[in-house]
């Protein structure tokens, strides 16, 4: 499965399977919002589930904000790595 893939990729770089970490919790965030999208997509007056999807939303941001101001090199990587925006250059 993808999770376990990706688990495998942070525990190589940090050497210890830390499914706390806020790289996992973006990944997994970030999973919610495809399968919530793709569902919506079919059922598009599924409101409870929209209000879902913008709460997801919401955390992944708070979660990516903290990250780029924590270590802007591990955000960058994970941002290429979810291919989840397009990286601004200075």
């Amino acid at each position: 499965m993808v999770k376990n893939s990706f688990i495998s990729v942070i525990s190589q770089e940090e050497k210890t399977e830390n499914k706390g970490s806020v790289e996992f919790q973006v990944f997994s965030f970030t999973n919610k919002i495809r399968r919530l999208t793709s569902h919506l997509e079919f059922h598009k007056k599924d409101y409870l589930s929209q209000r879902g999807l913008r709460k997801i939303l919401g955390k992944r941001q708070r979660l990516l904000t903290y990250l780029s101001k924590k270590n802007r090199i591990r955000y960058k990587e994970l941002i290429s790595q979810l291919d989840i925006r397009e990286l601004k250059t200075r």
